[in-house]
């Protein structure tokens, strides 16, 4: 211990005078940062779509290093600032213009749930897992997917949701937490009952096995007609 090198630990290869030049780069940058996320917009972090969230994070980059390292000038980082918000101002300009090149950069809206069922061929594209879409939903008071008459995730990545009105909640498959780990194969008394896989909900009858018609499974749960909690 007694060779320990206490300023190389806490300074590097610097000397202790560049420490109040550090102060003064991060300011600089600091105030740079704020200036080009002021010209970017208002928007906060859930509604960054992918493109916006790939600027923020070159704008952060580019900023990091003239903070700490002294052979690191600010006049390159300006002129990376300056050349990212004049490709995010051109990006924009263009997306306004041209549906097709938005929907490249950004996305587009994909339905995950329509009629209390999942919209099987869109949810699959999406990469979110079922757990995760249930908390989501979940957290916005839902307890079963008859409580839904459509989901959609936004190119955001926010899930907007459409609810049936309090007299038109219909049947549907539950999703609280351990809800779908009692599923049956062998239907043994009357109700309606959901497929697990594609939420599709039917009024069955005690039968040995029965085949979802939507999706050609045949797994269920007991569905539920609870009314959304507000």
């Amino acid at each position: 211990m007694s060779d320990f090198n206490w300023k190389e630990f806490l300074l590097g290869s610097e000397n202790w005078n560049f420490l109040p030049e550090v102060i003064l780069r991060t300011l600089i940058m600091f105030i740079i940062v704020l200036v080009g996320l002021r010209l970017l917009g208002k928007r906060g972090v859930k509604q960054l779509s992918i493109f916006e969230l790939v600027v923020i994070v070159s704008l952060g980059t580019a900023a990091g290093d003239p903070m700490l390292y002294k052979d690191v000038g600010i006049l390159p980082a300006l002129i990376v600032f300056i050349v990212i918000v004049a490709l995010y101002s051109l990006i924009t300009y263009i997306i306004g213009k041209n549906k097709r090149f938005e929907n490249l950069m950004e996305g587009k809206p994909v339905r995950l749930i329509k009629n209390g069922a999942f919209s099987i061929e869109d949810f699959s594209k999406e990469a979110i897992g079922e757990d995760e879409f249930f908390a989501e939903l979940r957290m916005q008071g839902v307890s079963q997917l008859g409580q839904i008459e459509e989901a959609i995730v936004e190119s955001s990545g926010n899930i907007s949701i459409f609810y049936y009105p309090e007299e038109d909640v219909k049947y549907g498959l539950p999703i609280m937490p351990d809800s779908l780990n009692s599923w049956q194969q062998k239907i043994k008394e009357d109700g309606f009952y959901a497929c697990i896989f594609c939420g599709n909900t039917e009024k069955l009858k005690p039968a040995t096995k029965y085949t979802c018609p939507k999706c050609q499974k045949g797994r269920w749960v007991k569905a539920s007609n609870k009314k959304r909690i507000r």
